[in-house]
């Protein structure tokens, strides 16, 4: 059994009504956070990561519209500062709705910085330096 696997998480799956709007953001915006297609199933789905799928963005598969769930959100590792700036910035360009500007959020610890916007589908995501 591998213990040295550095998270808990496998991937996580959003579902979306426009593939190809969807695509063209996540294709924008995660690039901004070292993120890139991983893995495709052509018309359906595909999922970014930095060196194995993470982030699924796909058609829901019993076919009915996708939809969000309040108090959900998912947070994106950025490297700095100013890859949060970068990823926030590629968010709005692409058809995000701001959530929350880039800057610190001390109630989240000291060091945290970060920023939240809504995806096209209204899918809340984040970019956030690692506090320490």
């Amino acid at each position: 059994m591998a213990t040295d696997i550095p998270s808990i998480m496998s991937h996580v799956s959003i579902g979306t009504n426009d593939l190809k709007r969807a695509l063209k953001f996540y294709d924008a915006v995660l690039a901004t956070v070292g993120g890139r297609r991983q893995h495709e199933v052509p018309g359906v789905a595909v999922a970014y990561g930095k060196f194995f799928p993470e982030y699924w963005v796909q058609k829901p598969l019993d076919g009915n519209a996708a939809g969000t769930a309040n108090g959900v959100h998912f947070s994106f590792i950025a490297p700095d500062r100013e890859a949060v700036h970068a990823f926030h910035a590629a968010a709005l360009a692409a058809g995000a709705t701001d959530a929350g500007a880039p800057g610190p959020r001390p109630e989240y610890g000291p060091d945290f910085y970060g920023c939240f916007v809504y995806d096209p589908d209204g899918h809340k995501i984040e970019a956030s330096t690692i506090p320490g």
